[in-house]
Parts: structure tokens; sequence; C-alpha cells
């Protein structure tokens, strides 16, 4: 029942992430136009990415009158799109049920608050449930296909939830767009990122392509060897 789960990951020629400082006008959409060609079913960012996403900072409390089972919640069954927001706590503040016109679908722990709960079903949110305290990404990709038919993921950062697809198995293929610059900053994240405490071996991957994009970027792609 796993979807083909695609990693597309975009980085310094050093192996950063994190697009901040780079002025790069092109970068995004050269991003996103590659990430197109995959037609994935659903797209997948962690907490801190979709909370810019979101553009919300809190959510109403008191909406829950009573507790509420942590069972999944499927607002929305035949979405062309979904958003899969990877957040363990719920903190991710909607202000609606949308996001870059896919359904959201939040990713949770059963420690979330019941108010948070209420919340995402008053603005037609949906949400699955990951595990007790942590979310085990397996569980939750087999959750998707059989619920909702989804063939193939996407998996578009940040690098901790990128490392966590990986570090689990999960993944069928690797793509990295790499831009023309090095960043440098030694406290800024590669694109894949683990803690050390739950790595468990190298993910070794075998190229399939490579091509030249616009403005001297590469684009490489590799599947699991």
């Amino acid at each position: 029942m796993k979807p083909y789960i695609v990693v597309h990951m975009m980085s310094s020629l050093d192996g950063r992430s994190l697009t901040d400082g780079w002025n790069l006008d092109f970068a995004s959409d050269l991003y996103e136009t590659t990430a197109a060609t995959f037609e994935a079913d659903g797209w997948i960012c962690g907490r801190v990415t979709m909370q810019e996403i979101a553009h919300g900072t809190d959510y109403p409390k008191g909406l829950a009158k009573s507790a509420i089972p942590r069972t999944d919640h499927f607002a929305e069954r035949n979405a062309s799109q979904y958003a899969i927001s990877i957040d363990p706590q719920g903190r991710v503040a909607w202000k609606s049920n949308t996001a870059l016109k896919s359904h959201v679908i939040e990713v949770l722990t059963e420690q979330v608050p019941d108010d948070y709960l209420a919340y995402l079903q008053s603005i037609g949110v949906s949400y699955v449930f990951g595990g007790k305290s942590e979310i085990d990404l397996d569980k939750v990709v087999q959750t998707l296909a059989k619920e909702l038919g989804v063939k193939k993921l996407i998996v578009e950062g940040g690098s901790h939830v990128s490392g966590a697809f990986v570090n689990a198995g999960l993944v069928d293929e690797v793509s990295v767009l790499i831009v023309p610059l090095v960043d440098g900053r030694s406290e800024h994240p590669s694109s894949f990122e683990v803690a050390m405490e739950k790595w468990r071996k190298p993910a070794y991957l075998k190229l399939t392509s490579v091509e030249k994009q616009p403005h001297d970027a590469v684009w490489l792609r590799y599947t699991s060897a």
C-alpha cells in the first residue's frame, strides 16, 4: 500500500538548503517547475515550512466541549491534490483548509490538544494520527494510500522531514536541484538532517538522470539502490 515517494530538494553547491540571502530570483520558480513534473497526489512539508504557508499565528481556544477521540478525520476524500503537514504537536494555525490550491491534511501525534482538533474540524482540515508521541511515517503514508488512494507523494522539506523519510527507508527517488552558488554558512542545515540518536545507516542511491537547467542550475535524480 505504500505510495511512490520522491524527496525533492534545492541546495547550494555546498549542500545548504536554507535559501534566505541567496538573492536568486529564478530559484523558486525553477524549483516549483521541476517539482510539478512529478504530478504527485500530495506534497509534504514540516511544521516550520507549513507555518510560513499558513500565515496564521494562533488558533482559538475553548472550542472542544469534551474529549475528542484520537481517530483519523477526513474532511475531503476527493481532492485533486493534498498538502500534508508533519506537525506532531499541532502548532500550525491554518486559516482555511486549503494551501496552494491543495486540501490540507495535518499529521499529528495523540498528544495534541482537543481544542486544536476541534479547530481543524471547524475549518474543514483533515488530520491523521502518526503515533502516540512520535510520528511513524510508514504508518502515515500507508493510511494516505488506503484511505485516499494516494499513489505518489513528493516531500518538499524542510531538511529534517526529508531526512526522516530517507532515514525511515521510505524514499523511492531523490531529486536535487543544485543552484550555482556556495552558501558557506555552517549553521545552515544541509538538504537532509537526521538526529544522531535516530540515524540508522547511509542511504545508497543510483543516478538516473542529470539535466542542465536554466540559470546554470543542475537537476540530479536518483533512485534507491
